[in-house]
């Protein structure tokens, strides 16, 4: 895991020194202090990271150099297994909502810190394998970036059951035969950046002071590697499911182009509401093993795909508290196989900014 999070920092760092506060009109080129013109690639950074034609009367830069904050992170997840050949049936599985908290330290745009699982604190997780998650988010005016990796436990549930006769539909029992690895990088594009800001709602480094909207384009890549041990169902559910459900391992890959919209609502003073939904169209390849009696399949379709983003945030520049939801839905369907996997990040914080950028400091 952690060879996985170096590799991750590697790539995502050079790209976040470019990404300089939205309204800042000096770039890390102009630092540079050499009388030639900085390279092509510098120049496209500096174009894509840090524009310099922010409508101030929309948005507003961060003052300070520093923060501080409190966080706290709930996560859910779902996973379904579903045949409709020779009659539709579906199981869904999934965990009890993870906590976590901790304090992080934010220098501009990049936060650092540290959480601790709660559940763990109260023992709720003694004897249970817990998940390994990371997630990396920078948002620059025109551009944003996820970095997300997740590999569950072993403390899933049966919460939902249909098509199996003499099985309830709220049928819920425990559930230790699902284990899954994923990670992928999301990008997007903002169109209308001049006046519309995704950090105003998700990193709090601007301020929006006018409400604004803007088309959003993206681009998504992410590998799913799902372990299903279907004998350590329960019987009765074992006698009855389709075959085409009996399978020990997914593996697939999830391409996808989207295009959305969001919206920042300023609604009161120094209060931003924020909505964003991109449908996504998705290209999937697909590996599954099934029993050992049956053959390997490979599967190629399209099919759609959602992210949606959504917050509400307090920020009078000086001191700033909100709330925040991420999801994402990645769905597979075939005549004789389906499998859909959704999991969102709600995040509830409180921090304040100090150290005044020498810009903005009073001179005596």
């Amino acid at each position: 895991m952690i060879k996985r999070l170096i590799l991750f920092l590697l790539f995502i760092f050079p790209l976040s020194l470019f990404a300089q506060n939205e309204g800042n009109g000096h770039s890390i080129a102009d630092s540079l202090k050499t009388e030639k013109r900085p390279n092509g690639l510098i120049r496209a950074f500096n174009y894509l990271f840090n524009p310099n034609d922010i409508d101030t009367t929309y948005i507003g830069p961060n003052r300070y150099n520093y923060a501080l904050m409190l966080d706290h992170f709930t996560n859910y997840e779902y996973y379904a297994v579903g045949s409709s050949v020779p009659e539709a049936q579906r199981l869904r599985f999934s965990p009890n909502p993870r906590n976590k908290i901790g304090p992080y330290f934010g220098w501009r745009w990049i936060f650092l810190g540290w959480s601790i699982d709660t559940d763990g604190l109260y023992g709720k997780q003694k004897g249970k394998r817990k998940g390994t998650e990371f997630d990396l988010s920078l948002y620059s005016a025109k551009l944003g970036v996820d970095v997300f990796y997740r590999r569950t436990g072993n403390d899933y549930k049966i919460h939902k059951v249909s098509g199996f006769d003499n099985i309830s539909t709220d049928y819920s029992e425990s559930f230790d035969g699902l284990t899954v690895d994923m990670k992928g990088l999301n990008l997007f594009y903002v169109v209308n950046y001049r006046r519309f800001s995704y950090p105003a709602a998700f990193s709090q480094s601007t301020n929006q002071r006018r409400s604004a909207g803007s088309m959003i384009a993206g681009f998504s890549i992410s590998m799913h590697d799902l372990n299903f041990d279907y004998t350590r169902l329960p019987q009765a559910i074992q006698e009855n499911m389709n075959e085409d459900m009996k399978v020990e391992h997914i593996k697939y890959t999830n391409i996808s182009l989207s295009f959305g919209y969001a919206y920042n609502w300023v609604f009161a003073r120094n209060w931003l509401a924020c909505l964003s939904l991109t449908p996504a169209v998705a290209y999937k390849t697909s590996h599954i093993e099934k029993i050992e009696t049956e053959t390997n399949n490979w599967y190629k379709n399209f099919n759609v795909d959602f992210l949606l983003r959504a917050g509400v945030v307090y920020n009078n520049s000086k001191y700033f508290a909100g709330a925040s939801f991420v999801g994402r839905s990645y769905d597979y369907y075939r005549d004789n196989f389906s499998m859909n996997n959704g999991f969102g990040t709600l995040q509830v914080y409180a921090g304040f900014n100090f150290y005044l950028k020498k810009q903005y400091r009073r001179k005596k």
